[in-house]
């Protein structure tokens, strides 16, 4: 039988097309550069550090520290920044004492799911936007939608961050990260205490970290490291 007659592996073909993609996709990572979140976090992230150019999901078990976690990571993707949600739910004074420029923020209100989507995919595909943030209000995107979004962060090279509410129904996506914050007890109101926990990452590996946010240095310290300076001080 002649090459040309012989039947193809449809699912070598296929396997060969994912492997492909995942190197595009891990290219176009690497391309955009990451931005760090803490020596101890970065270690867990490929590349050392978040992703631009990628979508990342915050599951808000405390919303107030979850959307303070949102506030430092657009803050150090340094640039204009879209947030959008159906209500004001970012207070921009607020959102300073995380490193945040209220004059690098702009606020979109779309009170409508698909509008909010269609903002949030628009802002991503734009290189004159370091990063933009959506609130999601009951379901969150599908995988389409969630790939589209994931295309248009790879488009623009800026930061995308899906911050939703922390449920056990929470479906699967093609987002990079998926991330849970919990707000914990805290000595110093300046100081609030988090606990962050990398619950899935593409290239990388889960894990959990005990934080404060130190306002003076605009840095995330480990709690574990402090506990220990303390203690043997």
């Amino acid at each position: 039988m002649a090459a040309a007659d012989q039947p193809v592996d449809r699912a070598a073909v296929f396997s060969a097309l994912r492997a492909r993609v995942a190197r595009m996709e891990r290219g176009a990572a690497a391309d955009a550069g990451t931005l760090s979140l803490s020596e101890e976090i970065d270690i867990a992230l490929p590349g050392g550090g978040l992703a631009r150019g990628a979508l990342h999901e915050v599951l808000a078990a405390d919303p107030g520290a979850a959307a303070a976690f949102c506030a430092l990571i657009l803050a150090r993707a340094t640039g204009c920044v879209v947030w959008i949600g159906a209500t004001p739910d970012a207070w921009p004074p607020g959102l300073s004492a995380f490193g945040l420029d209220p004059a690098d923020l702009v606020m979109v209100r779309a009170e409508r799911p698909a509008d909010g989507l269609w903002a949030f995919e628009e802002a991503l595909r734009s290189p004159a936007v370091a990063g933009a943030l959506l609130t999601v209000r009951g379901a969150p995107p599908d995988m389409v939608a969630g790939r589209r979004l994931q295309l248009a962060a790879e488009a623009g090279g800026g930061v995308g961050l899906l911050l939703m509410a922390d449920t056990e129904q929470t479906p699967p996506s093609p987002a990079r990260t998926r991330w849970r914050i919990n707000a914990t007890a805290a000595e110093d109101m300046e100081r609030p205490c988090w606990d962050v926990t990398l619950l899935r990452c593409s290239g990388g590996r889960p894990g959990a970290w005990p934080v404060m946010w130190e306002r003076d240095t605009a840095t995330l310290a480990s709690r574990r490291a402090r506990t220990l300076a303390t203690a043997y001080a």
